[in-house]
C-alpha cells in the first residue's frame, strides 16, 4: 500500500497485522481519486476521514493538495499505523487525528464544514445511516460537499440516507464505492 500521487507519492504505508483493519487498495483508491478530480476540487479543500484506519484516503488527498484533514479512528492499532503514516509522509502539520467513537467525533466537530468526506467503516457496523444524519445534524457538510461511502460490493446502499441523494456506484472487486451529496429543493 502506498500513496498513488502529489507530494508523497510513492511512499510506503504501514498497515496493523490481521484482518480487523481493512485499508482501500491501491487501485480502489486511485480509481476513487480519478472520478473525485474530475467533478471536485481537491486542491485546498477540507476533508474529513471517518473510520480512518491507516489513514490512506485522507493521506492521499493531502498529498494531492488537500489543505487540510481530519481523521476519526477509535481502534488502537489502526491509529498508531495512521500517525505512523502521517509521520512518514510528512503530512501531520496538515493533520487533525480524533481517537474516539466516530459519533462522538463527529459532535464534537459541530459546525465544521468539509468538502470531501470519506467513510469506511468496518462493513458489520452497520454505521451508515447513523453517521450521514450526524453529518447533516452537525453542519459538517454543505450542498457543494462530496461523501465516499465505501462498503461490500454484495450490499447496496440505498439511493436516499436522510438528506443525502447518491449519484455514483463504483464496484472494484469485493469494493463498492457509493458517492452522495446533499440533496438540493
Amino acid at each position: 500500500m502506498r500513496v498513488i500521487a502529489g507530494s508523497a507519492r510513492g511512499t510506503q504505508l504501514v498497515a496493523p497485522q490481521g484482518m480487523k483493519t481493512r485499508p482501500t487498495a491501491d487501485r480502489v483508491r486511485e480509481a476513487l481519486f480519478s472520478i473525485i478530480m474530475s467533478r471536485f476540487e481537491l486542491a485546498g479543500a477540507r476533508v474529513l476521514d471517518i473510520c480512518a484506519g491507516t489513514g490512506s484516503l485522507g493521506i492521499e488527498a493531502l498529498s494531492r493538495g488537500a489543505e487540510s484533514c481530519c481523521f476519526i479512528e477509535h481502534d488502537k492499532d489502526a491509529l498508531a499505523s495512521l500517525k505512523k503514516n502521517l509521520e512518514k509522509t510528512r503530512l501531520s502539520a496538515r493533520a487533525r487525528v480524533l481517537p474516539i467513537d466516530v459519533l462522538k467525533a463527529l459532535r464534537l466537530l459541530d459546525g465544521d464544514r468539509f468538502g470531501i468526506v470519506f467513510f469506511d467503516p468496518p462493513y458489520a457496523a452497520e454505521l451508515y445511516p447513523a453517521v450521514l444524519e450526524a453529518l447533516c445534524s452537525h453542519e459538517l457538510v454543505t450542498a457543494d460537499s462530496l461523501v465516499v461511502a465505501e462498503s461490500a460490493a454484495r450490499t447496496i446502499l440505498p439511493d436516499r440516507l436522510g438528506t443525502f441523494m447518491k449519484i455514483d456506484r463504483r464496484v472494484y472487486g469485493d469494493t463498492a464505492l457509493e458517492l452522495y451529496t446533499l440533496e438540493v429543493s
